[in-house]
């Protein structure tokens, strides 16, 4: 039997890459149960200050394709408690960038006192959502200047 019955993770999984598959197959190694939430349009929209590009439900069908996931979600808030109230999780997954963090350092408090654990998974290096935009966005300014 796996550590723990029912893990969590969650996070936008805009443009999806390598780094957010090794997150959900390194959670699901520690976990019988793999609930993956993906931040609904608005809610990203609202901390990112900038649309996703791939919208909430195509995001939503793509993390859900993937093997290790047994339920993927549309998060429509960050709020870890009142996620925790809706799908009973004994662990959350987190990238280990966020490790040490003042707001994650009071969510390990928060959810310590229910009885959930938090486990950081390493963060992949070299690939992000941003680092790929930003390629675009030079990608078409390139093309733009050579018009």
């Amino acid at each position: 039997m796996k550590k723990y019955e029912v893990g969590f993770t969650d996070g936008v999984y805009d443009m999806f890459h390598v780094g957010h598959l090794n997150m959900i197959r390194t959670a699901k190694s520690y976990c019988d149960k793999l609930i993956v939430g993906v931040h609904s349009d608005e809610i990203v929209e609202g901390y990112k200050h900038r649309k996703p590009v791939i919208n909430e439900q195509d995001r939503r069908e793509i993390v859900g394709a993937i093997k290790e996931v047994d339920q993927a979600v549309i998060n429509y808030t960050r709020d870890k408690m009142k996620l925790w109230e809706k799908y009973h999780f004994d662990v959350i997954f987190i990238g280990d960038d966020w490790k040490g963090t003042e707001r994650w350092n009071n969510f390990e408090k928060v959810l310590a006192k229910i009885g959930v654990a938090v486990e950081y998974i390493p963060y992949t290096q070299g690939i992000s959502t941003t680092q790929i935009r930003k390629e675009l966005g030079d990608k078409c300014d390139e093309k733009t200047d050579k018009s």
